[in-house]
């Protein structure tokens, strides 16, 4: 870990009301502007950084649905990609040699290639709002996005998310602590699944399975005021390590519901069916209030992906289509150095993974991290 002083890290309640980590009630929310202030005081989570908004909506037939990250104004984007898999739109755009450097939004989805549609339900809304890159015939809504495959959990694989979907969940979005777990773009994500296991009810006798995982956010504060934050949709291959202490926090269980932890069967070379390509990945957002140029948020996103190798074992494998997001709303008048923020930035991905193992429930029989014996 860095040898940095780190104000805050994440470690907050999932909702504004509900009890924080040491048993106490967190204080009950005042209305208007002070409610605001209060909730980016006590806020570890993604819209700790000034200028972000966030809103899930998940889907009551099945578990899926999809996350919107929403920008007051605009905010310069990045994206690393590093999967072998990925399902995407708008990615090409923030590479810094294409002219537009301002995002509005970022959509996280569930339901594999469909979801992508739920994009057009955040671009609809912000047009709606009057939000989106100035032309001559009107604004033009700028909304990058990533999805991850569900399909397989819970039901029926023809219910997953559409415009209406990612419309509701930019309605919904507001600064409030990120609520984690099982929501939205995480619903019906699992890890695990080194081998390639089914994701669903009926397993064969003996085999091995995955495990839940969700949504997880995180943020750090330095006491300049620099805030670099995460927010991450976890549906990895591989299973999640903590990096503060090597153990395995959620992965691909044997039979008897122990862990059989996936740098083992690597290091044994056992003979596994491989992970086939595009049902998996790891979908997220850093993002900083500090003012970054589009090479810089690049930069960012690309080393936001070290928190994912170090969180995830195996990562950015030939079947996740693993892709990270950056966004710089440059609210903070610092000095900027981008190896400090990408570092950092690595840091709050790589606890926001682990969140998201930690914070996520069972859904469709599948074990979550917190069903386990401890």
């Amino acid at each position: 870990m860095l040898a940095l002083v780190l104000v805050a890290t994440q470690r907050g309640a999932e909702s504004p009301l509900a009890m924080n980590d040491r048993g106490a009630e967190s204080p009950a929310p005042h209305s208007g502007v002070a409610r605001a202030f209060q909730a980016r005081d006590q806020n570890t989570t993604l819209t700790a950084v000034e200028g972000l908004k966030v809103g899930h909506h998940t889907l009551a037939e099945r578990p899926t649905g999809c996350t919107v990250i929403l920008v007051d104004g605009d905010a310069t984007g990045g994206v690393a990609q590093m999967g072998g898999a990925p399902g995407t739109r708008e990615t090409d755009l923030l590479h810094p040699l294409n002219m537009v450097d301002k995002v509005n939004a970022i959509v996280l989805s569930g339901g594999s290639a469909f979801g992508l549609d739920a994009a057009s339900g955040a671009v609809r809304w912000l047009d709606e709002h009057n939000i989106g890159w100035p032309t001559a015939s009107g604004r033009v809504p700028i909304v990058p996005a990533a999805i991850l495959f569900d399909l397989g959990v819970g039901g029926n694989s023809r219910v997953r998310p559409t415009a209406d979907c990612g419309y509701k969940a930019a309605a919904a979005a507001s600064i409030t602590p990120v609520e984690e777990g099982s929501i939205g773009a995480g619903a019906g994500a699992t890890v695990g699944k080194l081998g390639g296991q089914a994701e669903h009810d009926g397993y064969p006798a003996g085999s091995r399975k995955p495990m839940k995982a969700g949504v997880g956010s995180s943020s750090i504060a330095l006491s300049n005021g620099l805030v670099v934050a995460a927010l991450v949709a976890v549906n990895a291959v591989g299973d999640i390590v903590d990096p503060a202490t090597g153990k395995i926090v959620a992965g691909v269980l044997n039979p008897d519901g122990t862990f059989a932890d996936a740098r083992k069967i690597l290091r044994t070379g056992q003979t596994i069916r491989r992970p086939r390509p595009a049902e998996n990945t790891t979908i997220g957002v850093v993002a900083t209030n500090a003012r970054l140029t589009k090479d810089q948020a690049n930069r960012m996103a690309l080393m936001a992906n070290d928190g994912c190798a170090r969180a995830i074992v195996p990562s950015h494998t030939l079947g996740d289509g693993d892709t990270i997001f950056a966004l710089a709303t440059g609210r903070w008048s610092g000095d900027v150095d981008v190896t400090t923020i990408g570092a950092l930035a690595a840091e709050a991905m790589a606890d926001a993974i682990v969140r998201a193992a930690t914070r996520a429930t069972s859904v469709a029989g599948i074990t979550a991290a917190r069903d386990l014996k401890k």
